[in-house]
């Protein structure tokens, strides 16, 4: 983790964004993870899928994983501005993906006992908390630890202002 500040200051992505982001991409991986069944193998199937969504994906994508498509953000080097490199990104999301492989256990096997769901959900509650604290580029532990930074994007699809703009025209329609 490097302790000398960024270079710069970044456009700030909105939190709410990001975590719908990550839900995404969270819940396309959960999917194909949850085809599987067995525990050993779920595991695997949820790295490899999290490596291509996350890191394969945002490679390809100029920075940006489903999730970050469908939120209009992207990921970029702190340091440099532009896409890191998949060294980074992998050892970035190998990191984010034992967390959030904890929080689907939690919420996969833990629902019958709420405290080991808390237990299992909270590194990434921790991550939340540090990234909403981070009041100059809103960095994760992650983010901090690789030097990496989540901006908004121009490319995308916007789904959250899309969902909104629904569901302004779907309560229009019901006063009427």
């Amino acid at each position: 983790m490097s302790k000398e500040p960024l270079p710069r200051r970044y456009p700030r992505a909105p939190i709410q964004r990001r975590i719908y982001a990550f839900l995404l991409d969270f819940a396309a991986v959960w999917f194909v993870s949850a085809l599987v069944g067995v525990a050993l193998l779920q595991l695997i199937v949820f790295i490899a899928a999290w490596w291509g969504l996350r890191v394969f994906a945002v490679t390809r994508y100029k920075g940006q994983s489903l999730g970050r498509w469908a939120f209009d953000l992207q990921i970029i080097d702190g340091r440099r501005g532009r896409l890191p490199d998949v060294t980074v990104l992998t050892k970035r999301e190998g990191a984010i993906s034992v967390i959030a492989f904890l929080g689907l256990v939690g919420l996969q096997y833990g629902f019958p006992n709420v405290l080991s769901v808390l237990i299992l959900i909270s590194p990434l509650l921790v991550e939340l908390v540090v990234a909403i604290g981070d009041e100059d580029n809103q960095q994760a532990i992650h983010d901090r630890f690789f030097d990496t930074v989540i901006v908004p994007s121009r490319r995308g699809y916007s789904l959250d202002i899309r969902i909104r703009r629904w569901v302004d025209l779907l309560m229009d329609r019901m006063r009427q």
